[in-house]
């Protein structure tokens, strides 16, 4: 029997038979004692020593076994614990390999349920996202409905109306055949359907495209129509759609006047329109010495005071020795020039006596003129010279030219013309208010903006335009050959077109004239359309200002409000400026008397067009229409279904016509030959369009050396204009006498092709020291022949993009040189970068080429000039300044960051008044430029900081703090702390009445903002008490200047149309002459209106005849300007000798008959002489009826005119059938919410009152006031409603009050 550890070898383990656990078998250690074979054995292995006793020996050996025995026991022992020690952990490691196991399931189990119900989450997101584009598609077809329903019920209401006027019509026809004797069968006593005959009225317009309109006649010429603006109505009978003084012009609405006036330029010489005071200078050798000196010392400071005020300056002069060389630049400078100056003392030279000839006697109204004459004791003048100043004081009949007659040194010499000539250039050019006016001071001034509300906008942006028009017309004009008269018919027919139109789509090829035709077609309607508002605009090449997206529609949305009360609600953020657009037009267009047509030229080079023009998909109201061009290749695809009109191919004839044209004018003539070879060329579609042919002619007759058959032959070798321009520049080239000359023009070109919008002439001459002007001058004259560039805002442009193409293509080697020229630009701009002053154009180039160049470092340190950032933001670049900071990289926050701190830093440096002021400047346009961004919290602190610099360092009744508690009330209201910006408020109200008195517009300003902030705390009775009270205070000041166009740019126009009329005595003339007497009424100046109008009669009787209807208009005009002036005898006889005319001239139901009975009838009133304003009113509305039908709102308006008469007569129950039948057309034609109800049911609620029926009374004023506050404000206020009255209220107890004069 052995041991336990015989049994179970170590590590095994035991089963247990009766179901219990299994254990693990370990050693157990057991002491077992030696036995003697052991020992035995033990002694025959050791050696055998010698000498020693048995006994000793094997006690050794048994110390020794028993040493052995206890380590190997040991041993024994500490291996087993260690066994057992691995035993267990393999357990625990079991154990932990099974609970890993365990939790990585669960992890996986948790897994799978997060991705699921991430899943979940994604769905429902999407879920989410679906529904609410469903939710805006929804909303947008519902809108999209409401239009379609709109228009829809508009133009059903119009066929009635047309049919109505068409049944009318045969009515009269009828009863003017019967009252001649004529035999009418009548059809139903006709005993045969052969004699049946059925009318169609097929063709018929709807009455927005029909001609004039009742409230629209044109009494002050074709540019003066204008709208009206709202009074709101009184508890008294007030008379409905009284205009006044004049026919249709009211001085009170500033913006609607002068935008109308603005609207259709005559064509009027390049010096009157132009961005550039051009200096034309003529001197002799006798007088260099003043010549010297003015260029030295005044001419740097005239051009930093033209510069100041956004212009250009030029001195322009031909010296005496190479004069002969510049015989045609010189001729052409005249014609150009703003202002020219003769030096001249004893004795004259042959080319100064050409240039005083052509500037001073053929064309000396042409501009202003000045004359240095220096006298002296020991020189008389010559003959010639003698003779000179003698024409020249004949051909002044005007007495216009300044003569500056000095016997002094030189130098003052100098000094006397710099003080004339500043004179001139700030009145008679630049349209100041006063002679010494400081450019620092002006409203013109770059830094500052000459609105009065919020709405920033870039004079330069609206002069472009202007200027594209007019050479696109004067273009068109020059080139008869090109047969658009077809194109302009169809045009008119698909104009039109009874509504719902979409736009209208003019298509052509690259240089098909497209331009040309849009320009020619609108001058056109101008003339025949009085009534329709045309807002045009002209893209130029891509990437320039024209073409930013955010900058057209902010214009056209700019000029469609000024027909309106006021701008200063329009957004300034880009995206918001793009959605709010079509809410505008249509709601502007439902209150505008006429019609509305927007012509956008070249819209396929805006950028992103089909994103950013999604309007045009939309449904357009009844009175709008909008035509575009494009290039056939670029059109979007969408675009296409619209109606189209394409421009074809030039015929062989129209070919032939224009370069015989080209031709002619410089005395050649084509042979046969020729021209066949020119017609067999000219077959392809790259060679036959209105761009090609007119170079190829201009081109044929300018290559030097060549005859014209060699010309010929050189130019038929081009295929496509591309080619041709490319000739053309190697021509000029080749032209050109010296290297010099060649390497200048290759570079002002590459120049003008890197820059953002062009170069001007005096940039040119800063960047080439050595070019002289003569050199110049010659240069833009050959380019401009061969429409290569013009000068259009004072700079140098490409006139056509292929231009601009050829000239990358030839010089720049398809623009990869453009970066050495855009950084050539960069450095002269920087150099130009004062600390605190910077012109628009370094604001306008500087940025936009860093951003070229990807300089981001560079356009970060730019846009930190402060300077540059407060110069872009007041023009109106809003978006162009947030392009550039996210170019950069910033955000808005970090932006705002970044600026505070560049203020701080720019304000440790400030030092004095000015200094100080300028900071106050930038830290007011900081806070104004983050309030537009929706940073209200961070726009707080830069316009407290402003207010504190104005009341520190100026004082604290100082207008300008007043401007700073306003733009801080601003953020407030938006904050709606209502109560904080109520304090703003009228702490600037209280300072600009002790500043400026109780009748200025700054203080209308403040009272029309706080009527707006007490209209949105609903206290309307506080909100109207303050907005009539602004609109008496701009009755009186009369010269509330426009957002975009200001007085001084009025009295420019004035003065401008003035020198039109200095010539011979034709219509057109006596027609100017009558818009300049309206447009020196706008600006108050009663003796002059009344002095140009007092012309355009004599003229119009002279030339037309004392019955013309043109000169009723000019009788209507001038008792109108009677009356306000309380010359009411003189009024009146002009006004019955007007109705005179027109009884006899025009039909008895002519719209413009019942204006002149409606202005005498006012007359009448006003004198108290009601019982002679009563038949007028009545047959004013006989009229009304005849031309528009009993349902016409038009009716209404005169039914309501003439019940007032009759209350005033205390004929209270004929009126009041009167007024019930006018608040019954007026519920069914305009709406039950219409102001022209809630003013009807005004009137009918004082007759009731006046009755004795209280009870009634205070029940439909009730509902008149409700109508009142339920109507939605246009901008900030009470807008104006085509059919709300602009004249006086006259109450029930006498004859209405006479007016004060205007003082």
């Amino acid at each position: 029997m052995g041991t336990a550890s015989s049994l179970v070898s170590p590590g095994e383990v035991i089963e247990d038979g009766y179901g219990g656990e299994g254990g693990e078998a370990c050693e157990i250690p057991v002491e077992v004692k030696p036995k003697a074979r052991l020992l035995r054995s033990s002694f025959r292995r050791g050696p055998r020593v010698i000498g020693a006793s048995f006994k000793s020996t094997g006690s050794v050996d048994l110390e020794y076994a028993a040493e052995y025995e206890r380590l190997r026991k040991e041993y024994e022992i500490f291996r087993v614990s260690k066994n057992n020690e691995i035993s267990s952990m393999q357990k625990k490691e079991a154990k932990l390999d099974e609970e890993n196991k365990r939790l990585r399931a669960e992890l996986q189990a948790l897994q799978k349920t997060y991705q699921k119900i991430l899943r979940e989450k994604e769905s429902a997101l999407e879920a989410k996202y679906q529904a609410m584009e469903r939710a805006a598609t929804f909303e947008h077809d519902r809108d999209k409905v409401k239009r379609q329903f709109k228009i829809f019920r508009e133009t059903k209401e119009k066929e009635i109306q047309d049919l109505l006027r068409a049944k009318r019509d045969l009515e009269a026809k009828l009863q003017q055949l019967q009252a001649q004797g004529i035999q009418v069968y009548d059809l139903n006593d006709s005993d045969s359907d052969d004699n049946q005959t059925t009318v169609t009225a097929a063709g018929t317009q709807c009455e927005y495209w029909s001609g004039g309109v009742l409230g629209s006649e044109p009494s002050m010429g074709s540019m003066m129509q204008l709208q009206q603006t709202f009074r709101g109505p009184e508890f008294a009978h007030s008379l409905i759609d009284v205009e006044g003084p004049f026919a249709n012009v009211s001085r009170d609405d500033w913006d609607a006047a002068v935008a109308s006036l603005l609207q259709v330029s005559p064509h009027v010489p390049q010096a009157l329109w132009s961005n550039t005071v051009r200096c034309y200078l003529i001197f002799t050798q006798e007088t260099k010495p003043e010549f010297d000196v003015f260029i030295k010392k005044h001419s740097p400071v005239l051009r930093r005071m033209c510069e100041g005020l956004g212009h250009f300056y030029l001195n322009v002069c031909f010296p005496e020795e190479n004069a002969a060389a510049y015989a045609a630049e010189r001729k052409q400078e005249i014609e150009r020039s703003s202002v020219c100056v003769l030096f001249v003392r004893s004795t004259v030279t042959s080319s100064v006596l050409e240039d005083c000839e052509e500037a001073f006697v053929k064309n000396s109204d042409g501009h202003p003129l000045v004359l240095y004459l220096r006298t002296e004791a020991d020189h008389n003048l010559t003959g010639p010279t003698r003779q000179l100043l003698e024409r020249v004081n004949a051909a002044d009949k005007a007495a216009k030219i300044k003569v500056v007659d000095h016997g002094g040194s030189a130098e003052e010499g100098a000094d006397l013309i710099f003080f004339q000539l500043e004179k001139v250039i700030k009145q008679e050019l630049l349209g100041l208010e006063g002679a010494d006016a400081d450019p620092m001071d002006s409203g013109m001034e770059e830094g500052r903006e000459e609105d009065s509300g919020d709405v920033l906008w870039d004079l330069h942006d609206e002069q472009e335009q202007i200027e594209s028009y007019q050479q696109a017309c004067s273009s068109s004009s020059s080139s008869p050959q090109l047969g658009f008269q077809k194109y302009i018919d169809r045009l008119n027919d698909m104009i039109a077109a009874p509504p719902p139109t979409p736009p209208l789509l003019v298509s052509g090829g690259p240089g098909s004239g497209k331009s040309l035709l849009l320009s020619k077609w609108i001058e056109q309607q101008q003339k025949h359309s009085p009534n329709t508002l045309f807002l045009y605009h002209f893209v130029g090449r891509p990437l320039s200002t024209s073409s930013e997206p955010v900058l057209i529609i902010k214009r056209l949305t700019i000029k469609l409000l000024q027909h309106f009360w006021s701008i200063s609600g329009l957004s300034m953020e880009p995206s918001k400026i793009l959605e709010e657009f079509p809410r505008w037009l249509e709601r502007l267009s439902a209150r505008h008397q006429g019609n509305i047509i927007i012509i956008i030229d070249s819209i396929d080079q805006i950028q992103q067009a089909e994103r950013h023009m999604k309007w045009l998909i939309d449904p357009l109201p009844v009175n709008v229409r909008v035509v575009v061009s494009v290039k056939v290749e670029t059109c979007p695809q969408a675009w296409r279904l619209w109606p189209t009109l394409h421009l074809d191919p030039l015929s062989p004839k129209e070919v032939r016509s224009i370069v015989n044209a080209e031709c002619q004018a410089m005395d050649l003539q084509l042979t046969k030959d020729q021209e066949k070879k020119l017609e067999r060329h000219c077959r392809s579609a790259s060679t036959c369009n209105a761009l090609y042919v007119t170079l190829l002619g201009r081109m044929i007759i300018s290559i030097s050396g060549l005859s014209v058959e060699r010309s010929l032959e050189q130019c038929l070798q081009c295929q496509d204009t591309m080619s041709l321009y490319r000739l053309a520049l190697k021509m000029t080239l080749n032209s050109l006498n010296t290297d010099r000359e060649r390497h200048i023009m290759r570079e002002m070109l590459c120049l003008v092709c890197a820059s953002h919008n062009g170069v001007s002439e005096s940039e040119l001459l800063d960047l080439f020291p050595e070019l002289e002007l003569p050199v110049l001058s010659t240069l833009l004259y050959r380019l401009n022949r061969l429409c290569i560039v013009t000068l259009r805002c004072g700079l140098i442009r490409f006139q056509h993009l292929q231009a601009w193409e050829a000239v990358r293509l030839e010089f720049l080697g398809g623009g990869s040189s453009s970066a050495a020229y855009r950084e050539k630009l960069i450095q002269y701009f920087s150099q130009q970068l004062g600390q605190d002053r910077v012109t628009w154009r370094v604001a306008d180039e500087l940025p936009w080429l860093l951003q070229q160049q990807e300089d981001r470092t560079k356009l970060q340190l730019s846009l930190l000039n402060l300077f540059v950032s407060q110069n872009l933001y007041k023009r109106g670049h809003f978006s162009e300044l947030l392009a550039y900071w996210q170019y950069v990289g910033k955000d808005k926050s970090s932006m705002a960051t970044e600026y505070f701190d560049s203020l701080k830093h720019y304000e440790k440096s400030c030092e004095g008044e000015d200094s100080m002021t300028k900071l106050a400047n930038l830290y007011e346009t900081l806070g104004r430029f983050l309030k537009d961004l929706g940073l209200h919290s961070q726009a707080v602190a830069p316009l407290q900081r402003s207010l504190e610099i104005r009341e520190t360092a100026l004082d604290p009744d100082h207008p300008s703090v007043a401007c700073s508690l306003h733009q801080l009330a601003g953020v407030y209201v938006q904050w709606k702390k209502y109560g904080n910006a109520e304090q703003l408020y009228k702490q600037a109200l209280e300072i600009s009445e002790n500043a400026y008195g109780a009748e200025h517009a700054s203080v209308a300003r403040e009272l029309e903002s706080l009527a707006a902030l007490y209209q949105k705390q609903n206290k309307y009775e506080q909100a109207e008490k303050l907005r009539k009270r602004s609109v008496k205070i701009r009755q009186k000041t009369a010269r509330q200047k426009g957002h975009m166009y200001g007085f001084t740019l009025l009295r420019r126009r004035a003065l401008q149309l003035e020198e039109l009329t200095l010539g011979k005595e034709t219509p057109d003339s006596a027609k100017t002459l009558n818009e300049l007497g309206v447009l020196y009424y706008l600006q108050n100046n009663m003796d002059a209106a009344k002095l140009f109008l007092t012309r355009s009669l004599e003229m119009r009787q002279r030339v037309l005849g004392p019955d013309h209807p043109d000169c009723a208009q000019s009788l209507n005009n001038l008792a109108a300007l009677h009356t306000e002036r309380r010359e009411y005898e003189t009024a009146e006889d002009m006004y019955e000798r007007a109705l005179d005319i027109r009884k006899k001239a025009l039909s008895p139901d002519h719209p413009s008959l019942a204006y002149t009975l409606k202005h005498l009838a006012m007359l009448y009133k006003r004198r108290g002489k009601l019982e002679k304003a009563m038949p007028l009113y009545e047959l004013s509305l006989e009229i009304r009826e005849k031309s528009f039908g009993p349902k016409h709102p038009s009716v209404a308006t005169a039914l309501v005119n003439l019940a007032v008469i009759y209350c005033q007569l205390k004929k209270h129950s004929e009126a009041l059938p009167l007024y019930e039948r006018a608040l019954k057309v007026y519920e069914d034609s305009l709406g039950r919410s219409h102001p022209r109800v809630g003013e009807t049911l005004k009137n009918l609620a004082v007759l009731s009152y006046e009755e004795g029926d209280f009870e009634k009374a205070a029940e439909l004023y009730k509902r008149a006031m409700e109508i009142k506050e339920a109507e939605p404000s246009l901008v900030c206020g009470n807008a104006p409603s085509r059919h709300s009255s602009s004249g006086d209220t006259f109450s029930l107890k006498g004859p209405a009050p006479l007016p004060h004069a205007h003082r």
